[in-house]
């Protein structure tokens, strides 16, 4: 099962693909991670170090692929996932895209790809790119990160329209949203009852999992020491076992630009209107969540 995990910049993409890697693995998967950012930081809080990348190891074996082995771009991770960076190109040298595809060419190559029951890839903040739009063309699940504010439901909106896109040509879905680090959830309410799809976990503004990641270490990690953070590893196993199930998943149908400004606005230009809604909130969020 490959999934590619998406999201506006800054969202917590990392943060929820590491955890949701080890999940996975708690629940007795084979699993590699494969971060596709320019940062190379992916997979940072699974290995403790910035691993060689992708890139770094091409330009090493002057690109000669078939010097490359497994255990030149493969490192092992916290809770037995493994773990890939691709790198990135030079400032304005080429497409990341490209080096994507690339990456995941060499690991069919060297078989690497069908030794894991799970593969999950953490892909770029940038949510109009095409180049990193062809990680969807090998991906059966597309997991959206989102928080309740206007700019991450927007791209939340065009990554949307990007799996219906690549869904015509590839057994394509998209599994649900992923609410982080938000302690109120009325907009991601209002989008889902109109671009329909599900809500996989709702997190709220946890101050744990923030420094988790300023620790380069994965929340799980952290509960071997600090065993009252139990709760927040629950949230991602939770996460886990909904994709492992194999949902049936969506094709959305994203929300024309105008009509999601005035959608998320009209919340607030006329919260009298809302009232209704937000004494139901809970309500609704219980019955989108799968």
């Amino acid at each position: 099962m490959k999934i590619a995990v998406y999201g506006k910049g800054g969202i917590g993409k990392l943060t929820t693909s590491c955890n949701t890697s080890i999940a996975s693995a708690r629940r007795g998967k084979r699993v590699l991670q494969i971060g596709c950012d320019f940062k190379h930081d992916s997979t940072f809080t699974l290995t403790g170090s910035l691993i060689p990348t992708i890139i770094d190891t091409s330009q090493s074996k002057d690109y000669h692929y078939e010097d490359v082995w497994p255990e030149d771009v493969i490192y092992k991770g916290y809770g037995g996932v493994d773990c890939v960076e691709v790198g990135g190109l030079l400032a304005g040298a080429g497409c990341g895209g490209y080096v994507v595809g690339e990456t995941v060419k060499l690991l069919k190559e060297l078989n690497a790809s069908y030794e894991y029951d799970i593969i999950l890839f953490d892909v770029s903040g940038d949510v109009v790119c095409g180049g990193f739009v062809v990680l969807l063309n090998y991906a059966d699940y597309c997991i959206i990160i989102t928080d309740n504010g206007f700019d991450a439901l927007f791209a939340v909106n065009c990554i949307a329209a990007f799996v219906r896109e690549k869904a015509r040509t590839h057994s394509l879905r998209l599994a649900g949203l992923v609410g982080n680090r938000t302690s109120k959830r009325d907009l991601i309410n209002r989008y889902v009852e109109a671009c329909l799809m599900p809500v996989l976990e709702v997190s709220l503004l946890i101050e744990d999992i923030r420094v988790s990641r300023v620790k380069g270490k994965t929340s799980f990690e952290m509960v071997e020491f600090q065993p009252f953070l139990n709760y927040v590893c629950e949230f991602y196993l939770n996460i886990a076992d909904q994709i492992l199930s194999q949902p049936e998943g969506v094709i959305p149908k994203e929300i024309p630009d105008r009509e999601l400004f005035s959608l998320l606005s009209d919340f607030y230009l006329n919260p009298t209107n809302n009232e209704r809604e937000n004494k139901n909130e809970e309500t609704l969020l219980d019955f989108m969540i799968i």
